[in-house]
Order: structure tokens, then C-alpha cells, then sequence
């Protein structure tokens, strides 16, 4: 089938979507769709044909898209973060790591036959995990806090130092295939850090100095990122993804430069990147593969799974603070991801030009260890977190913004209803009376990076934002509806609008519906607080059910949330008006006069 480029490529951009669709409803490492649709568009269906599609621009395309995701993966390496992150984390991303490379190596020589130059550039590219595979299992998983963390930083820390000596490692290949001196690999290691840093150098400089506009500093580090990578390969061969690494790592660890849009934007370009560059990879391979390469690819797949993941990580974690089930659940889980897929395709299109024996067997290997570890784990790593009880209860509980009378009212309720409740507010004196009332808390605004470190989420699944600061609420939605989600977010609002001012208040209700009706405000909630209105929790029965509590408590009672039979919570807002029924647990506001009336019946 031949179809027009342009459509091809159109096409390859919708199903690169699907796939990322598809992996977020499942809970699943996006690349394990995007692989799945290469092969079976290209080897399978024989609709693409990545060679006849883009011909000599094939590695060009493949190079600068590679370039990007090496350059965005080292943005995330802050060496301040390091000395907080636990022993376990260190000895994974240090000795662990090489002990990684070095068995991963080994079993691609002995198991594959592949040369030694190849075996340690694929131990090198194997022994990385990284965030965008941990991220979605975790989230499926749910594991304790510990280990959660110690997986998650692992990837962080390991997917820029694997990714910079999976280069290094294949600088020192092309320099010894193409018979260069020792002096020519240090050369080249050389001018790709040099160029890096002077790249990332430049780039701060501009910044700090806000030099380039807010709306052109993502254009400007596109554009860098190409220029420092093309500039770097036209001077020194082969030195550009080095340079790239380099540069992303130094940039990352400037101090005052406010990187945090270009890391999204990065972010986002990489998710494009990434989508079209699987699709065109996963086209390009043999199948089916080879019996000798699948067999090879399989039992290298077992031997990484059942033998170097738990060695490393006894090693690694030996004399740390994990218990020994969290260490086997640990253990169990290394997916890997987009540095293991991109680089080692652009490295094998590089070392098959050069002729190097082995090369042509890379990508399928690094492939099959890819789908392996993610389809095996994804599928055993949450029952096997339950059989180890390390795993955490269903996310029911509620994160709730903001620490006056009114939010720690209602964390207060939650709490006393069985609910786990976190209270998060950058005032002390609010903090100060929340764990007064036995609450647990965080001091600070949960949407800072501090919070991504120590703000303990375990088994939390909703956010409240009920701060008095309407700007801090709305920043708290927007960076918790990418963790819970659009439909767990609830925002109380600070002020209902008047007609005249209706078009302030479109942002706010954008992000969140609600809390508790369209009438109600934290001004109207805490006025009736002060009139002696009160949160009452009553468990509904069939002879008292949720007309008896209105009739006993009256009209106005503004239902808050319900509790089921099982634990379930449910909120009340404009968007879900709750039926409370037998069983439940309600949570409501009740008047004063209800109050009175029941104690004088």
C-alpha cells in the first residue's frame, strides 16, 4: 500500500495520540502501545516503510528527535536533590548501576553472541529505567511511600547518568572501530562537554538576564539544544548527543534560572517525539525476528528479570532502612523506556553504517527486554505489592488546600468519618491548630517542588482546594488534576461572581467544579460557621434515611460529602448532586435551629 507522505505522516501523529490515550485509561507505559502499532503497521501490514517514507533523512530526523529526549531527560538531574535521596537511591544509580551494566553486558555476550564493544553499549542502554515507564506502574501499583520513592527517584536520577555513559560508551566504539587514538576519543568527550556547557552557559545568561521574552525562551531553547548538537557533530565527530547531555544536566543546575516552562514544553515535544520516533522504529524491524535473535532477546529478557534486577538492588540496598519485602517488590520492578528505545535504535543505524558485527542485533534485543519487563511487570507488580503488603489502599483519601476554620472543619469531619485527610497551607498559625486537632499535615503549598519530595500522598486520591488565596487555589488544581485527575479536583470558591464580573470567574471554574454547590463560598461557609452552624456526620439506616435527616435538620442543610457502605467517598458539588442512601455516611452542614429542635424533642 503506498500512501501520500503527508498522510503517512498525519497518520502516524493520530495513532502516536491513540496510543498515548490508550496507556493513560489502562495505567500503562505509553511505550509499550507505541511499539505494539510500529510493528503493526510496518512488518505486520506493510503499510510503513520508514526507509522508502523519508529516505536520507531517515537518521538526520532520527538524531535531532534523539537529541531532544537526551536533552530533556538531563533537565530532571538536580545535584542539589541528590544528597536527600536515601542511600538505597545512591547505591541504585552508582555501583548498582555499573554492576547493572557489567552482568546486562556479559549476558548479551554469552547468551547472544554478540562482541564485547556491542555487549557493553547494550548494558549500558538496558540498565536505565526512567520516569515516563516508573510513573503510570506506580501509579497502578501504588506501593508504599518508600518504595514509591525509591523507584521514582531511581529513574530520575538514572535515566541522564545511563543515558550519558551509554554515550560515552559509544563514543569509545566509533573512535576504535574507525581506528582513532585514545587522544581522538578524549577529543571528542572533550569538545561535546565543552560545548555543552557553553551552550548551557550561554542559554542561562540570556535567561537570567531576560534577555529573550517569556514567549520566545522555548523557541530559544529548541533551537540551542539543535545548534549545540548539529554544531558539535560538524566539529568534533560523533560528540553531539554528548553535548546535548552535557548541556541539559549543567542548565538544569544553574542556579536562578526558571526553567520550569521550558521543562513543560520539553515535556510536551518529547511526547510527540517520542510517539512518531517508536512508530518509526518499531516499522523498521525484522518480523518475525529471527529464532536465534528471539531466543537470545528472551532468555537475556529472563536473566535481566530473574537474576541482575534482584542481585542489584541486594547490593544496592544492602544496610539501608527498607524491609525485605519492600527490597523484593524493588526488585521486581525496573521497566525499561525511552532512552533504552531511541538511542539504541539511533546507535545501531550509526554502527551498521560503520559495519560494526553485532549492530543489526541491537534494537530487536533491547526491544524484547523492553516489552518483557513491561508487560511482565505491569502485569504481576500490583498483586505481588498485596502479597508482600507493601501495597497502599485504594486512593480515597482527600488533600485538602488551605488550614483556616473552614478547611480544617471539614479535614476535621473527613478525618472523624475514617477518611485520610492531609492538610497543606503555607501559614503556620493554620498549620499550628490543624495538628492541634490531630490532623496530619504539610506546611507549605503542595504544588512546589518540596512537595513533590516530602509531601506524603499515600492512599490520597482527591484535592479540596479551600485556601482563602483564590490564585494559590487555582495553581494547586491545575498541578493535581495531572496526579488524581480532572474528575477528583474540587475547588471551593473564594467569592460568587456578580453578573457584571461573571467573565473572572470562567478560569477558576475551568479547572475545578464547585465545592458544595454554586451558592456556596469560603465566605458564606465561614459565616455560617460563626452563626453556630455545624458539620454533622449521621449514618442513614432504612427508618432514617436522607428525607428523615432534612425533616429532623431542615432545608438549608448543605450536604458535603457521603461516606458508602464500603468506604467510598463521595463529594458533593455542582457537577455531582449526591442521592445519599441507606448505609451511607452523611457529612453535612446543619443549622442551628435543627440542633436546638432535636434537643428539645
Amino acid at each position: 500500500m503506498n500512501l501520500d507522505a503527508g498522510l503517512m505522516l498525519s497518520c502516524m501523529l493520530g495513532i502516536g495520540f491513540l496510543a498515548q490515550w490508550l496507556a493513560w485509561r489502562l495505567r500503562l507505559p505509553a511505550i509499550l502501545f507505541l511499539l505494539l502499532a510500529g510493528l503493526l503497521l510496518g512488518p505486520v501490514a506493510g503499510a510503513l516503510a520508514p526507509d522508502r517514507l523519508l529516505g536520507p533523512l531517515l537518521f538526520p530526523l532520527v538524531s535531532l528527535a534523539v537529541a531532544v529526549i537526551l536533552f530533556e531527560g538531563s533537565l530532571n538531574l538536580r545535584f542539589d536533590e541528590l544528597p536527600g535521596i536515601g542511600g538505597a537511591v545512591r547505591g541504585l544509580v552508582s555501583y548498582g548501576a555499573i554492576l547493572a551494566v557489567l552482568l546486562l553486558a556479559a549476558a548479551a555476550h554469552y547468551l547472544a553472541g554478540l562482541g564485547w564493544e556491542v555487549s557493553l553499549l547494550f548494558g549500558a542502554l538496558t540498565c536505565v529505567t526512567g520516569p515516563t515507564v516508573i510513573a503510570p506502574m506506580l501509579r497502578t501499583v501504588r506501593p508504599n511511600a518508600r518504595i514509591a520513592n525509591t523507584l521514582r527517584w531511581e529513574g530520575i536520577v538514572i535515566d541522564p547518568l545511563g543515558a550519558l555513559f551509554a554515550v560515552l560508551a559509544y563514543e569509545a566504539i566509533v573512535s576504535r572501530q574507525q581506528g582513532h587514538a585514545l587522544g581522538v576519543f578524549l577529543a571528542v568527550v572533550a569538545c561535546g562537554g565543552a560545548i555543552g556547557l557553553l551552550a548551557a552557559g550561554l542559554l542561562a545568561f540570556l535567561l537570567r538576564r531576560q534577555m529573550v521574552p517569556e514567549y520566545l525562551q522555548n523557541y530559544a531553547t529548541l533551537a540551542a539544544v539543535l545548534l549545540a548538537f548539529s554544531g558539535s557533530n560538524a566539529l568534533t565527530h560523533e560528540s553531539g548527543l554528548l553535548a546535548v547531555t552535557v548541556m541539559g544536566i549543567a542548565l538544569g543546575n544553574v542556579r536562578g534560572v526558571h526553567i520550569d516552562d521550558i521543562l513543560d514544553f520539553k515535556e510536551h515535544l518529547t511526547t510527540l517525539l517520542v510517539s512518531v520516533l517508536f512508530i518509526l522504529l518499531a516499522a523498521r524491524l525484522e518480523w518475525p525476528l529471527p529464532g536465534r535473535l528471539l531466543w537470545a532477546g528472551t532468555a537475556i529478557f529472563l536473566f535481566a528479570q530473574f537474576l541482575v534486577r534482584p542481585l542489584t538492588v541486594a547490593v544496592a540496598t544492602l544496610g539501608s532502612a527498607l524491609g525485605w519485602r519492600e527490597r523484593a517488590l524493588i526488585a521486581w520492578v525496573a521497566p525499561r523506556g525511552i532512552v533504552a528505545a531511541s538511542v539504541s535504535a539511533l546507535f545501531a543505524l550509526r554502527l551498521e553504517a560503520l559495519g560494526l558485527p553485532g549492530a543489526e542485533a541491537l534494537v530487536p534485543l533491547v526491544f524484547i527486554l523492553i516489552v518483557g519487563t513491561v508487560v511482565l511487570q505491569s502485569a504481576t507488580a500490583r498483586p505481588l505489592a498485596r502479597w508482600l503488603k507493601v501495597a497502599e489502599p485504594e486512593p480515597n483519601g482527600v488533600l485538602v488546600y488551605g488550614a483556616d476554620e473552614v478547611p480544617r472543619a471539614v479535614a476535621r469531619a473527613l478525618s472523624d468519618a475514617g477518611v485520610r485527610t492531609v492538610v497543606a497551607d503555607e501559614h503556620w498559625d493554620g498549620i499550628r491548630r490543624a495538628r492541634m486537632d490531630g490532623l496530619a499535615t504539610y506546611y507549605g503549598h503542595p504544588a512546589t517542588a518540596h512537595a513533590e519530595r516530602h509531601l506524603d500522598l499515600a492512599g490520597i486520591g482527591r484535592l479540596l482546594a479551600m485556601s482563602t488565596h483564590r490564585e494559590r487555589n487555582a495553581l494547586a488544581c491545575v498541578h493535581y488534576r495531572q496526579e488524581f485527575g480532572r474528575q477528583r479536583i474540587y475547588l471551593l470558591q473564594n467569592e460568587r461572581a456578580p453578573e457584571a464580573g461573571e467573565r473572572a470567574q470562567w478560569g477558576e471554574r475551568l479547572l475545578a467544579p464547585p465545592l458544595f454547590g454554586a451558592e456556596m463560598t469560603h465566605e458564606a461557609f465561614a459565616e455560617r460557621l460563626e452563626q453556630g452552624w455545624r458539620i454533622k456526620s449521621t449514618r442513614l439506616t432504612p427508618a432514617f434515611d436522607w428525607p428523615g435527616f432534612l425533616q429532623q435538620h431542615g432545608a438549608d442543610t448543605v450536604l458535603l460529602f457521603g461516606v458508602e457502605e464500603r468506604g467510598a467517598l463521595r463529594v458533593a458539588s455542582v457537577k455531582r448532586e449526591l442521592q445519599p442512601q441507606p448505609g451511607w455516611t452523611v457529612i453535612a452542614l446543619v443549622p442551628p435551629g435543627g440542633e436546638r429542635a432535636k434537643r428539645s424533642e
